[in-house]
C-alpha cells in the first residue's frame, strides 16, 4: 500500500459567488420557501394552541380531575416545542377524547397533516441542487425509511403548498370555534377559554 499524499486543496470561499450555496436560485424562490417553511411554523403554532383549548375544555369526572390537571402542564409544554408529527399525534388524541367535538372529518384532516408533515421535512431538510432552465430544483432529501424525494419544485409548487397549509392552520383553527370556542390568542367570536383576569 502506497503512503504517497495526492495533491491537497482547499476551497477558496473569498472566491465563492456571493450567497453561496444558494446563490444559483432566484431570490423569489428562495422567498417562497421561506414563506411556504414561515406557513408551517405557523401551523406548528396553531396545532398547539388547539391542544391547550381541547384540552382545556375537556371535562373529567370529579375523581379525575386532579389527575388530569397534573398531566395538563407537562402536555402543553410538550406542545410549545414538538415538531409537527408528534403535536399531530397530540391534536388527535385531544380531539379524540373531548365529549363536544364536532369536527367530523378528523381521519382526513389527520391524513392532510401528515402528508403535509412530510413535505415539511424535505423543504425544510433538504439540500437544494441548481435549478433547471424553468427555475425548477429537486432537492436532495432522503428520509428515515431510505426513501428518495424525487419531484421538481419551482415557485408555482412552493405557492401551492404554502396555501394548502395555510387551509390546515384554517381547518385546524375551525376545529376549535366550530364547539363554539374562541380561539387561543384569537379575538374572534365564542366563549374565550381562558380569562386574563
Amino acid at each position: 500500500m502506497s503512503h504517497e499524499v495526492g495533491k491537497r486543496s482547499i476551497i477558496d470561499w473569498k472566491s465563492l459567488p456571493q450567497g453561496f450555496p444558494t446563490h444559483a436560485h432566484d431570490a423569489q424562490f428562495w422567498e417562497h420557501l421561506g414563506r411556504t417553511i414561515a406557513t408551517y411554523g405557523f401551523l406548528e403554532e396553531v396545532l398547539g394552541k388547539a391542544v391547550f383549548a381541547f384540552t382545556g375544555t375537556t371535562q373529567y369526572s370529579e375523581e379525575a380531575v386532579a389527575e388530569a390537571l397534573e398531566k395538563w402542564l407537562p402536555k402543553l409544554e410538550n406542545a410549545l416545542h414538538q415538531t409537527l408529527n408528534p403535536l399531530i399525534d397530540v391534536y388527535v388524541k385531544s380531539v379524540k377524547d373531548h365529549q363536544s367535538a364536532t369536527l367530523e372529518n378528523l381521519a382526513d384532516l389527520e391524513n392532510d397533516l401528515r402528508k403535509a408533515a412530510t413535505m415539511r421535512n424535505v423543504l425544510c431538510h433538504g439540500s437544494w441542487r441548481k435549478p433547471n432552465a424553468e427555475g425548477g430544483s429537486v432537492p436532495f432529501f432522503v428520509n428515515k425509511q431510505m426513501m428518495v424525494f424525487d419531484t421538481e419544485v419551482d415557485i408555482a409548487f412552493l405557492q401551492q403548498t404554502q396555501t394548502h397549509v395555510a387551509e390546515l392552520a384554517c381547518a385546524v383553527i375551525n376545529s376549535v370555534t366550530h364547539m363554539g370556542w374562541q380561539f387561543p390568542g384569537g379575538a374572534g367570536l365564542g366563549k374565550p377559554i381562558w380569562n386574563k383576569t
